[in-house]
């Protein structure tokens, strides 16, 4: 069987890790190896943070929570804890919109919170 030469194949891989580093400092954008070792290390960053975006978010929410139900005379583990007792169902996310765009209705959930707690 003839040898097959694969000098074409070879150049398109390499173009396109060269593309995906554009933009980069210095050598890594310019040089195969670095090019490939860096755009290999921020691909994997960015499916991390992806996955790392989702605890950022959380982490918002109940901060957000927090600063709402302190206006409310309640720490956030009291009121998520007093919602269950109350059967409330409402996710962190819509928790956190309602304190900061409807303080009205926040401040009802609070007094649910607090009521189911009494009891």
């Amino acid at each position: 069987m003839p040898r097959t030469k694969g000098g074409v194949v070879s150049r398109r891989s390499r173009k396109r890790i060269l593309k995906l580093a554009k933009g980069y400092f210095g050598s890594k954008h310019r040089l195969y190896r670095t090019a490939n070792a860096q755009v290999m290390k921020s691909l994997a960053y960015a499916f991390n943070d992806r996955r790392q975006r989702k605890n950022d978010f959380r982490k918002m929410w109940i901060a957000r929570i927090n600063a709402g139900a302190r206006l409310n005379e309640l720490s956030y583990s009291k009121l998520m804890h007093g919602l269950k007792l109350a059967q409330i169902e409402v996710n962190r996310k819509m928790l956190s919109e309602l304190a900061i765009h409807e303080p009205e209705t926040f401040t009802s959930l609070c007094q649910a919170a607090k009521n189911a707690l009494a009891k």
